[in-house]
């Protein structure tokens, strides 16, 4: 009979190799098969975690745009009760936004005081993100604009007109409408003249701090 060595010799080179890895799984067959169990787990539950966040932060969104047709709806108490319950109980980013909304809707109502109150608090918050509380103090600063002192004004957007910050334009010009509105032409027109000069301003706010320019120039108060 013919006899072929090299056939022998892989013949026993793999039987070699399937007594070791029977050798090797009898040691740690348990302990792959368990490492594999963790992973499958793993892997379930975070697409189940996934899962559950997505339906959270659309349920959300869905009570959040359900508060906007409200106080579209001329219903603001209303939507300030639903605003209100999400701020309490939302999910992801809304409880934020729902506060944002809801000093708007007070502001809407003719609270200002309320609207100023709830917008100071969000800035101050530093559990907030901060382009946030900027955007708080930025509106608070406005609507202290038509009825606080400059001091309040100042307090809220001043250190917001900072060149890096991208809502120094309108900062600037809650700050110049303030001083103008009480009187103090100098430091209105110290705020008009930094919004024109400001490259990068946007040209309807540069085209109103030259408007308001050319009056405090021609009156000759400044």
């Amino acid at each position: 009979m013919a006899f072929n060595d090299d056939s022998f010799i892989r013949e026993v080179n793999e039987e070699l190799r399937s007594d070791q890895f029977r050798g090797a799984w009898k040691r740690y067959g348990r302990i792959v098969i368990g490492l594999a169990g963790l992973i499958v787990i793993g892997t379930a539950g975070e697409r189940a975690y996934s899962y559950w966040q997505s339906t959270q932060a659309s349920a959300s969104g869905d009570r959040f745009l359900a508060a906007t047709d409200l106080a579209k709806a001329n219903k603001p108490d209303e939507a300030l009760a639903a605003l209100d319950k999400l701020e309490q109980d939302g999910f992801a980013s809304y409880p934020v936004l729902a506060r944002m909304r809801a000093a708007a809707l007070k502001a809407e109502k003719g609270d200002k005081p309320g609207a100023i109150a709830d917008y100071s608090a969000i800035a101050k918050d530093g559990a907030i993100p901060a382009a946030i509380q900027d955007a708080a103090h930025l509106r608070a600063a406005w609507l202290l604009a038509d009825t606080g002192t400059y001091e309040q004004v100042s307090a809220e957007a001043e250190a917001l007109t900072a060149t890096t910050n991208p809502l120094r334009h309108s900062a600037r010009e809650a700050l110049g409408v303030a001083a103008y509105r009480l009187g103090d032409y100098k430091r209105a027109k110290d705020w008009f003249e930094a919004i024109i000069k400001d490259k990068d301003t946007p040209r309807n706010v540069g085209r109103r701090a030259e408007m308001l320019l050319d009056v405090i120039t021609a009156s000759g108060k400044a």
